[in-house]
């Protein structure tokens, strides 16, 4: 380790190089419960690509395995170190290099905040939909790392349909560009959406090209209250196959509401079983955000309330952003899953997950992207708790169950890391997973890229 140090420092500035156990020890882990994380051997924080390279190069000669990192938002483990590794913190790369308003796309390094991006392109009449509910502290590059969507994917797209082209450092230290800034390109395989959702598994992200829309209208939304989750959930399907095209359609079950409560003091309502909330950013939302109550009055509402400004929208926006923060205040430690299934599943797993969290005995609140099926169960346990530990586990494990079962998926945009690994194999099966292995050795021969990740 003392000639490795040596090595990273002859190529890196004083500050970009950490080796003080207690500071390395805060670049240990991501957000996720339940996943085992080592001690790095350094912590290396550049500001360059000729930096990044550098630091691959001495990686690849030691044989020295490294994680790249974001800003550790992540809820999976995709970031968490391994005994003796390089950690590679990206968020020191942090320059937003160009926002074009003739091409809509932007240019940026990998450490630019989700929400700083946003707010700059606006300021130019342009949008990036991504928008994770931590946009406020993630990173660029750790959204594009785990393919985050957001709360306005229902109408927008998650991150993969906005990332244009990359350039990324591969694991001996080369610079490889994929992708394009043009709107269309068909130029060989698609390297670029390979990379989106690899977790650092294949190569280092060092600039991303990002496409850009026309800044939408300010939305509009509405809450309707619904006596059960079932009902809420038939009133969503009823609005896509109608044709609506809200901007954001989210669920919160009473667990959640309580939660968020709790925390924030919100006022939301704790006597419904379920709240739907959907938002509008057409020319005339008033008159969408009407038909869209009328739809579900239709299905059971026994409350709709549109709101009739946009800071009163803007104040149901954050209550839903603040629901995985808030159920992680009911316990000691949570787990949070990430199911996503077919939306005329939705309420098959809404429902399911209440049966499965009513066997162990176990809180489990639930919020959701309904508009695209995307689920978020929240296990909340007391860690110090071995039986209670035992059970969120196994409850945890159910919910994937059920969610594959449902026709679904065990990740719809947190990611695989090492929480769900073992899940993967079993959504891929063996011929997905050989060929998977297969692109990870073309491009990491030696596996030194965040090894134990993903299988």
């Amino acid at each position: 380790m003392d000639d490795l140090a040596e090595l990273l420092r002859a190529g890196l500035p004083d500050e970009a190089l950490i080796t003080d156990p207690d500071v390395m020890a805060a670049y240990s882990r991501d957000m996720a419960g339940f996943c085992a994380a080592g001690a790095p051997a350094a912590v290396v924080l550049p500001r360059t690509v000729e930096q990044v390279q550098h630091v691959m190069r001495t990686a690849t000669a030691l044989r020295v395995p490294v994680v790249p990192q974001g800003a550790r938002t992540g809820l999976s483990g995709a970031a968490n170190a391994t005994d003796g590794c390089i950690v590679l913190s990206l968020v020191a790369m942090d320059r937003i290099l160009e926002i074009n308003t003739v091409d809509r796309i932007a240019v940026v390094e990998p450490g630019v905040i989700n929400a700083v991006l946003s707010r700059a392109v606006a300021e130019q009449g342009l949008f990036y939909p991504p928008d994770p509910s931590s946009w406020e502290t993630c990173t660029i590059g750790g959204n594009i790392g785990t393919a985050s969507g957001g709360l306005c994917c229902v109408k927008y797209g998650v991150t993969a349909e906005y990332v244009l082209g990359l350039d990324v450092v591969l694991a001996d230290g080369r610079l490889l560009t994929t992708g394009r800034r043009t709107a269309k390109g068909v130029a060989g395989y698609d390297l670029t959406r390979l990379f989106v959702g690899s977790e650092g598994s294949l190569g280092v992200v060092v600039r991303a090209v990002l496409a850009l829309r026309p800044a939408p209208p300010q939305q509009l939304s509405l809450a309707a209250e619904f006596p059960s989750a079932d009902a809420a959930c038939e009133a969503v399907c009823a609005i896509m196959e109608r044709g609506h095209a809200p901007s954001l359609l989210e669920i919160m079950d009473r667990t959640t509401l309580r939660a968020v409560n709790a925390l924030a003091r919100m006022g939301l309502p704790e006597s419904t079983e379920a709240l739907l909330l959907a938002a509008f950013d057409t020319p005339d939302p008033v008159a969408d955000l009407a038909a869209v109550g009328e739809v579900c009055a239709e299905f059971g509402a026994t409350q709709v309330v549109p709101s009739e400004t946009f800071a009163e929208s803007e104040l149901l926006l954050q209550a839903r952003r603040l629901s995985l923060t808030a159920l992680e205040a009911v316990k000691s430690a949570t787990m949070i899953d990430d199911v996503c299934v077919p939306r005329s599943k939705l309420g098959a797993m809404i429902g399911g997950t209440a049966a499965i969290a009513a066997k162990h005995g176990l809180t489990i609140g639930v919020c959701a992207h309904a508009g695209d099926g995307n689920t978020h169960p929240v296990v909340c346990f007391d860690s110090a708790d071995e039986d209670e530990s035992r059970r969120a586990r196994a409850s945890f494990d159910e919910i994937m169950a059920l969610g594959l079962e449902l026709g679904g998926t065990i990740t719809g945009e947190h990611g695989v890391g090492v929480l769900k690994k073992d899940w993967l194999a079993r959504e891929l099966g063996p011929v997905g997973m050989e060929l998977q292995r297969s692109v990870k050795a073309a491009f990491d021969p030696l596996g030194i890229l965040n090894p134990g990740k993903l299988f």
